[in-house]
């Protein structure tokens, strides 16, 4: 054993210092929320001793039902469409570009770094369609096609958000999972591809397995970011039209801060929170079970 490591009182003064802030700015805001869940009231009339109700009426409303569907089908679209669509990038980067891929990395990485508002604005021009049609609105006309209010319906405003966030972030899982892919070795691909090994078989049956763990982690990255997503749908859509477009961090926010009831907004956030760590738990669980079968 490290006798650094074997040393308790050394472990503790080099890990205790990063324990203590991050119970502080994580933990200790979590356990407070926590307790707001059992109050009425806010900061400013005061707050009030309500027990259970918070959890009572988070059962029987229905605005919560809604957000939390729209919350989980919009997690589980952008899982799957950036972590696909990094993937893919990253294989192309490896395999396709190699040399020549850092100019693309750089280019397909560039509106990650954009100011959120900036995309939503850029995307709402492109979708536009008063007082003047956008640059989609405008395609369309041009094939023959008739002009589409996409705000205008939650449906299409829907399609519009996972667009604008697949196309920020997928550049960012692109260099994720290309940094993962050149952790494998290139004997790995010399001898497959001695044993004939090629296209999609040398992927399936060696690239997927040997990326495994860091496509892992970028899964559940995806699931708990994309579950809390905010500024993005804040910026472009603001919830609507009407609230068809507010996931469960802009309800909360709206309770919290528009309505003052800041003991269920907590309770919206406590919901949050559980559901990430099932998810989260879930995923690893899932892992273990396909490795423990290999």
């Amino acid at each position: 054993m490290n006798p650094l490591l074997g040393d308790r009182r050394a472990t503790l003064i080099l890990i205790g210092p990063a324990l203590l802030i991050y119970s502080v700015v994580m933990l200790v805001p979590i356990i407070v929320s926590f307790g707001y869940t059992l109050t009425s009231g806010n900061a400013i009339t005061g707050f009030t001793f309500s027990g259970l109700e918070n959890y009572q009426r988070l059962l029987t409303d229905t605005r919560v039902r809604d957000a939390l569907l729209l919350t989980v089908r919009y997690a589980v679209l952008m899982t799957i469409l950036q972590v696909g669509f990094g993937y893919l990038l990253s294989l192309l980067y490896v395999f396709v570009l190699r040399k020549w891929s850092s100019a693309v990395r750089t280019l397909v990485f560039f509106p990650v770094v954009l100011p959120t508002v900036a995309v939503a604005l850029l995307f709402q021009q492109m979708f536009a369609i008063a007082p003047r049609n956008g640059l989609v609105n405008t395609a369309l006309e041009a094939i023959g096609l008739s002009s589409v209010d996409w705000f205008g319906d939650g449906g299409t405003a829907f399609l519009v958000i996972i667009i604008m966030d697949v196309w920020r972030s997928m550049g960012f899982y692109g260099v994720l999972l290309y940094a993962g892919l050149l952790d494998i070795p290139e004997e790995v691909f010399e001898s497959a591809r001695i044993d004939g090994a090629s296209g999609f078989g040398l992927v399936r049956r060696i690239v997927l397995p040997l990326s495994l763990p860091v496509l892992i982690s970028s899964l559940i990255f995806s699931v708990n970011g994309t579950l809390k997503v905010f500024d993005s749908i804040l910026a472009l859509t603001n919830g609507g039209p009407g609230t068809s477009t507010s996931p469960l961090t802009i309800y909360m926010f709206d309770t919290s801060f528009r309505f003052g009831q800041y003991g269920y907004g907590s309770t919206v956030a406590f919901l949050l929170t559980v559901v990430s760590l099932l998810v989260t738990v879930f995923i690893f669980r899932a892992n273990r079970r396909d490795l423990t079968k290999d």
